[in-house]
């Protein structure tokens, strides 16, 4: 069963070969034998799982039309809310906290009769590209068990790629789907911003975040978004437009088409980093693809940008967290001022307590010109640039990550671990679809991550690309060793 793609599972489950109990069954014992060594989730749901799959396996029985993902078993990201189930966003101040209501994803994966499996550990409030910045457990790869999964969605991450389940859910503000699929040799897709609802999802960075799927293979995040890729009225920011049919959109060659590479921005790339990138390169020149040379320089400055904005949307969405309606109280606070400071000194980590600092100075008055200003112009010349870029090619192609997996522990210095996200973060801040899909290995066997990006609302064209690179390389079939 954990070798199955989500597709395969739904149609084996459609067509009455294997019932829901038994896949619900199967995946919950894989974790139970594998998860001691990965630590990819935080909870699991195994008492609703096993009734949702006995209602299921009833519905199917009845002849009932059943949902497009039907019997497939799905993880959550631990900052998304699934109702009645905890949700920690891997923080001690929330570990007491109930969700009231169900994320609108949630809703669409239950609605197609998803099987919701349980919810994935990350880095605090999703701050973090290595997973370690969780207040309850470390990560580990399933490639390497000495090295980060990546962050913040790492958790997820670990549970495809370790194959505990075909689908899981993360959230992507600077990177953190792409990073970790690079990591752990999954598929991860940032859908365009507005395409999938962010209700339900706790905010880091409202402007910047992003629900997505990891999963095995280009075709089941295909199917994930057919699903989750819906506007939702509680959504402001949700594109009021219809649902895609991105299975059939993915479907086709790449030949005659354009990719554009930023050479300039690569030149420091280091050997096998470089190697595996031009090796993709080729394969997409071999599909029949022309390769140009863009112009993305903007991009040298786009860490300094997103460390600003970012940072300040944080301060300003945390700032909810005061120890007062929900979450962590102090029991040592005599006053309502020392409810709000040791609420928060005792229930945010270091790394979340370093961002809102840094947020609230360039929010503070005196700096908002100099730097928060700032800021927003580079972020919308940088938008303009990549519409330049898109004038010369239809698909952007970069490394996800210049490195591939490093040891737990390794990375103390603050600007190095940002550094993880050089590539990513662009997206981000043009609010463009990516996509992160395996292209191979450095010496240590760790997997590489080839990242494509496309114009807004061509997520199908992204999911395109990337499947002719899947079906031109057969790297989405490799299993971590320890996990066959």
């Amino acid at each position: 069963m954990y070798q199955l793609s989500a597709h395969a599972i739904s149609t084996l489950f459609c067509k009455g070969e294997v019932t829901a109990e038994t896949i619900a069954e199967s995946t919950l014992k894989r974790i139970a034998d594998h998860d001691g060594k990965i630590g990819a989730f935080l909870s699991l749901m195994s008492e609703r799982v096993m009734e949702k799959a006995k209602k299921l396996d009833d519905k199917r029985k009845s002849g009932k039309p059943l949902g497009k993902m039907a019997g497939v078993p799905v993880a959550i990201k631990d900052n998304i809310h699934v109702q009645g189930e905890i949700s920690t966003c891997a923080s001690r101040f929330l570990e007491n906290y109930r969700a009231v209501f169900d994320a609108t994803v949630v809703k669409h994966l239950e609605e197609e009769d998803a099987l919701l499996i349980g919810k994935t550990n990350l880095d605090e409030f999703a701050m973090g590209s290595s997973t370690e910045n969780s207040a309850y457990q470390l990560t580990k790869n399933p490639w390497d068990i000495g090295c980060t999964p990546g962050g913040s969605s790492g958790g997820s991450a670990a549970a495809v790629a370790a194959r505990f389940c075909p689908l899981a859910l993360g959230s992507d503000t600077g990177g953190s789907i792409r990073q970790p699929a690079a990591f752990c040799g999954i598929v991860g897709f940032k859908p365009t911003y507005g395409r999938v609802s962010r209700y339900g999802l706790v905010a880091f960075a409202s402007s910047f975040d992003q629900i997505g799927p990891l999963t095995h293979n280009v075709a089941d995040a295909a199917l994930a978004m057919e699903v989750i890729g819906r506007h939702c009225s509680r959504d402001s920011t949700s594109l009021p437009i219809p649902p895609e049919e991105y299975l059939k959109k993915i479907e086709g060659d790449v030949r005659g088409t354009t990719i554009g590479v930023p050479w300039h921005f690569l030149e420091k790339l280091e050997k096998e980093a470089k190697e595996v990138f031009l090796k993709a390169i080729e394969t997409f020149k071999s599909l029949g693809a022309t390769i140009v040379d863009i112009d993305l320089d903007l991009l040298k400055y786009s860490i300094a940008i997103y460390y600003i904005l970012a940072t300040a949307e944080a301060s300003t969405n945390l700032a909810r967290f005061d120890g007062i309606r929900y979450g962590k109280r102090s029991s040592r606070a005599t006053t309502l001022e020392e409810v709000y400071d040791f609420s928060k000194q005792e229930g945010f980590g270091p790394e979340v307590k370093k961002r809102i600092l840094l947020g609230t100075y360039v929010l503070s008055s005196g700096f908002q010109d100099a730097f928060y200003k700032k800021a927003q112009k580079v972020r919308t010349l940088m938008i303009q640039k990549f519409k330049a870029a898109f004038e010369k090619c239809a698909m952007i192609a970069m490394p996800t990550s210049p490195f591939t997996t490093f040891p737990l522990g390794a990375i103390q210095d603050p600007l190095q671990m940002y550094l993880q996200d050089i590539f990513t973060i662009a997206a981000n801040l043009a609010g463009l679809p990516s996509i992160s899909v395996p292209s191979g290995f450095d010496s240590k066997n760790h997997p590489f991550g080839l990242q494509l990006m496309g114009p807004q609302m061509h997520d199908g064209k992204v999911l395109q690309f990337a499947l002719a690179f899947e079906k031109a390389t057969g790297f989405t079939q490799k299993i971590p060793p320890a996990f066959q």
